[in-house]
């Protein structure tokens, strides 16, 4: 009989879906933006600053709010070589070997790297360098992302232990 992993295991899951999900329909968004401004600018000959920029921030948003869902989907980047070969508590070995000695420790890194300067962003109150561009708090709530993704990599990481930790327990 399956095991049924625990409900705590099961929201950081379901977490990580939303946020792969959020990140598609991001993706449309751009498609749609990206339309409007080469109408806009070939069409009645105007363009916007801040929608430029706003196409930038959600390419970079994309990639940074569909990174939990990748991990918890099995579709990141990986050396495949010996893997697809290996039995389920092999690949749980080397999934809680990858989870303890990169991912986390990269997780972390990142935030504290990170923390200083997405709080300068808030406390000065930032705004586009750009004349015409996005106005506060979007440039501080953007770069937020840069501590939001490695937390939520990090929370679909140690669903991905918990998992590891469960499949070698069962042989």
């Amino acid at each position: 009989m399956e095991k049924r992993p625990p409900a705590f295991v099961t929201a950081i899951d379901r977490f990580s879906v939303a946020t792969g999900h959020a990140a598609a329909w991001l993706t449309l968004a751009m498609v749609i933006v990206s339309f409007v401004i080469v109408v806009m600018r070939y069409v009645f000959d105007i363009g916007f600053i801040w929608m430029q920029e706003l196409l930038t921030w959600m390419h970079a948003a994309v990639f940074m709010f569909g990174a939990a869902y990748t991990l918890q989907r099995d579709e990141h980047v990986r050396v495949d070589i010996f893997y697809r070969d290996m039995n389920q508590r092999r690949r749980a070995i080397v999934n809680l070997f990858g989870v303890a000695f990169f991912v986390f420790p990269l997780c972390v890194f990142l935030v504290y790297s990170g923390f200083d300067y997405v709080s300068a962003s808030w406390q000065q109150h930032e705004i586009s360098r750009n004349a015409g561009g996005l106005p506060y708090p979007l440039i501080p709530l953007l770069k937020s992302a840069l501590i939001l993704m490695p937390v939520a990599v990090a929370l679909q990481a140690l669903s991905l232990a918990l998992r590891s930790i469960s499949d070698m327990a069962r042989g």
